[in-house]
C-alpha cells in the first residue's frame, strides 16, 4: 500500500485535486491522504467546493488562514514539516502554483520525500507575478513533472529537469470540468441571475497586477462600464478585489452601471454554469483561460502575458492587457463574430487524472524496487 499525500490550499487547487483523488480512490493499492493548508478558508472560497466536487473531508486541515506571502508560506512549512515527517508518505503531490504548493514542495524535498508537481512547467516569464516564483521554485525541487501542454514539457527540459521524469498528461482541471458540466447545467445559473444564455459576459478579477494599482483598476472598471452598455456583465467579486474597489473609492462608480451585476464569490457548479452559457468572458485568471478554452467560449485575458499560451494557440483566449480602449475593441470584435476557431488542446479529454496516477504508481514502484536492490547488493571492499 502506497501512501500518497495531496496538499491543497486555495480554491484553484481543489478542482485539480478532485480528479487526482478520484483516480487514487479507484486503486486498492493507494492510501490517499488529503491535507488542506487553509490558505483559502471561508465557505465561499473553500468549503463549498469540497461539497460540490465530491472531495472527502481533508485528513488534516492546518487552518493557516490569510497573511502576507512570507508569513503564510512560513506558517504552512512550519505546520507541514512534523506532519509529513510522521506520515512518511511514498510521495507528496502538489498542484498548481499557489503558496501552499511551493511550501509543501519545499518541506517534502528537505525531508527527502518525492514530490510530484501536477501542472508543472507553466511559465509566464514574468517574475513580478508571485505565482511565477512559486512555479519555478516548485519545479526546481520536484521529482516528477506532469504537464498540461507541450510547451510546459519544453520549459522543463530547458531548465534541466530529467527528461525521463517529464510526462505530458493533459489537464486535470478539464477532467473536473467535463465531469461536473452536466450538474452545472442543471443549476441553470443564468436564469438564477436573471440572464439569458449567450447574451451576457462574465468578469473575474483577483491578481495584484489587476487590482492593487488604483489607476489600473479604474481603467478596467471604465472598460467594463462600456461593455455593460453592450450586454449584461456578471462579476463574482473576489474578496481581495471587493476590498480594493471599496478602499480606492472606485466602487462608487459601479452604481452608474445598471447592467453590471456584482455578486459574492460563487460555488464551482454555479460559476461553471455561467461560463458555459456566456457570450464572452473577461478575466485575469489562468484557470478561467483553460475552462473557457474547453468550453469554446471567447475569453479576453486582462493581462499582457500568460503562462498558458496553449489557450491562445488551441483555444479561444486573447491577451488584451489593461488598456480600456483595447478591451472594448476586443469585445466589439467578438460581438461582431470574431473569435478563434482552433481545435481543443491535445489530451484535454477528461483522462489526465488517471494518466497521472498510473504513471506515478509505476514510477514509485520502480523506485522502491531499485532501492531494495541497492540495499541488498554486497558492498565493495577496499584493500588497505
Amino acid at each position: 500500500m502506497l501512501k500518497l499525500v495531496t496538499v491543497v490550499g486555495a480554491r484553484p487547487n481543489l478542482m485539480k485535486a478532485a480528479a487526482l483523488i478520484r483516480a487514487m480512490r479507484q486503486r486498492a493499492n493507494i492510501e490517499p491522504v488529503l491535507i488542506h493548508t487553509g490558505q483559502h478558508y471561508d465557505d465561499a472560497m473553500s468549503a463549498v467546493f469540497f461539497r460540490e466536487l465530491g472531495l472527502p473531508e481533508p485528513t488534516v486541515n492546518l487552518g493557516i488562514g490569510s497573511g502576507t506571502q512570507g508569513v503564510q508560506t512560513g506558517q504552512i512549512m512550519q505546520a507541514l514539516e512534523p506532519l509529513l515527517a510522521g506520515m512518511q508518505p511514498a510521495c507528496v503531490v502538489v498542484v498548481g502554483d499557489v503558496n501552499s504548493t511551493m511550501a509543501a514542495a519545499l518541506v517534502a524535498a528537505k525531508l527527502r520525500i518525492p514530490v510530484a508537481h501536477v501542472e508543472a512547467g507553466l511559465r509566464s516569464f514574468d517574475r513580478s507575478m508571485p505565482e511565477e516564483i512559486n512555479r519555478v521554485v516548485t519545479d526546481a525541487v520536484s521529482d516528477y513533472f506532469f504537464t498540461t501542454s507541450h510547451d510546459g514539457s519544453e520549459h522543463l527540459a530547458r531548465e534541466g529537469a530529467p527528461l525521463d521524469r517529464i510526462f505530458f498528461v493533459g489537464n486535470v482541471m478539464i477532467d473536473t470540468l467535463l465531469a461536473c458540466l452536466p450538474l452545472a447545467r442543471q443549476v441553470d445559473a443564468p436564469r438564477r441571475h436573471g440572464l439569458s444564455a449567450g447574451e451576457y459576459a462574465v468578469l473575474t478579477l483577483h491578481r495584484p497586477s489587476s487590482v492593487d494599482d488604483k489607476e489600473t483598476l479604474n481603467g478596467i472598471i471604465a472598460a467594463i462600464g462600456a461593455v455593460q452598455d453592450r450586454l449584461p456583465v456578471i462579476f463574482p467579486a473576489h474578496p481581495r478585489t471587493a476590498s480594493q474597489l471599496k478602499n480606492s473609492g472606485i466602487a462608487r462608480s459601479l452604481d452608474g452601471m445598471p447592467r453590471l451585476r456584482v455578486t459574492e464569490p460563487l460555488g464551482y457548479l454555479e460559476f461553471l454554469g455561467l461560463l458555459a452559457d456566456a457570450r464572452l468572458v473577461l478575466t485575469d485568471s489562468g484557470g478561467v483561460q483553460e475552462e473557457t478554452t474547453a468550453l469554446r467560449i471567447p475569453c479576453l485575458t486582462l493581462r499582457t502575458n500568460t503562462e498558458r499560451p496553449v489557450t491562445i494557440s488551441h483555444g479561444t483566449n486573447r491577451l488584451v492587457g489593461h488598456d480600456p480602449d483595447r478591451i472594448v475593441a476586443a469585445v466589439d470584435d467578438i460581438l461582431n463574430g470574431g473569435g478563434v476557431t482552433a481545435g481543443p488542446p491535445p489530451l484535454w479529454d477528461g483522462g489526465a487524472g488517471d494518466r497521472i496516477i498510473r504513471i506515478l504508481m509505476d514510477q514509485l514502484v520502480d523506485a522502491r524496487a531499485d532501492e531494495r536492490q541497492n540495499q541488498s547488493a554486497p558492498s565493495s571492499s577496499r584493500t588497505p
